[in-house]
């Protein structure tokens, strides 16, 4: 299983729309500038997103995106597949005919359960972060960089 770039994209606009979520809906320009996401290619995404109703849609002035669900009730699996993502470690899809001659004969490869038990794994975390906790790590990660440390210095010491 290789995550593209259309999985990756998907998840870090979904966070980005999450951090905003409340005040009001976002634009896919917003998200394109902050991310340096491709605006046609978010354009792309977030209509299957939106058909997988994990976002809606707000037309007009003042419109844009926001979330169809609450952000703890969204799993990154949910996002993957939404925009078609393959999660599928194995070579044959899961139709257990990896190597050419072998597929004619319909004998799987001796590495189909490794891969196939690797799928399930992976679904099983995807489906066990939510946007809610990617967001609420990157909230973290925020407030742990734009925390100022002071030292106190004692100058009567010398005197």
């Amino acid at each position: 299983m290789r995550l593209t770039t259309k999985g990756r994209f998907a998840v870090t606009a979904m966070i980005d729309l999450a951090l905003r979520q409340g005040k009001g809906p976002v634009t896919l320009s917003g998200i394109s500038q902050r991310q340096a996401i491709s605006l046609s290619y978010l354009e792309q995404l977030f209509g299957k997103l939106r058909r997988h109703e994990i976002v809606e849609s707000i037309r007009g002035p003042g419109g844009g995106y926001s979330l169809a669900r609450r952000a703890d009730k969204v799993t990154v699996a949910d996002i993957i597949i939404a925009v078609d993502e393959p999660l599928d470690a194995t070579q044959c899809g899961g139709k257990e005919n990896c190597h050419g001659a072998d597929a004619a004969s319909g004998v799987r490869c001796m590495t189909h359960e490794l891969w196939a038990t690797l799928n399930e794994k992976m679904v099983d975390y995807l489906d066990s972060v939510s946007l809610q906790d990617l967001v609420d790590q990157q909230k973290q990660k925020n407030a742990e960089q734009n925390v100022v440390v002071l030292h106190r210095t004692d100058n009567h010491a010398a005197l």
